[in-house]
């Protein structure tokens, strides 16, 4: 099956969109991290980084879920 550039460019920009929570949650982790508000000392620290990554993991799949289901209607 051959996908005309414009196909190919549609593709990749509704994978990048899909992408956006995932890459937003890893940036947050980032940003707590380079500001000094992540610590060793943080409480609770590894509940918050299973919930803030499965979030950002959660929204990427239902986003890419629904550009997947809008594609086929």
């Amino acid at each position: 099956m051959s996908m005309t550039p414009k196909k190919i460019g549609l593709t990749t920009f509704k994978a990048a969109i899909a992408l956006t929570p995932w890459l937003l949650a890893m940036y947050v982790f980032y940003w707590l991290d380079s500001s000094g508000t992540w610590t060793s000392e943080t409480p609770h620290r590894g509940k918050i980084s299973v919930a803030l990554l499965a979030s950002g993991m959660l929204l990427s799949f239902l986003l890419h879920s629904y550009l997947a289901a809008r594609k086929s209607n």
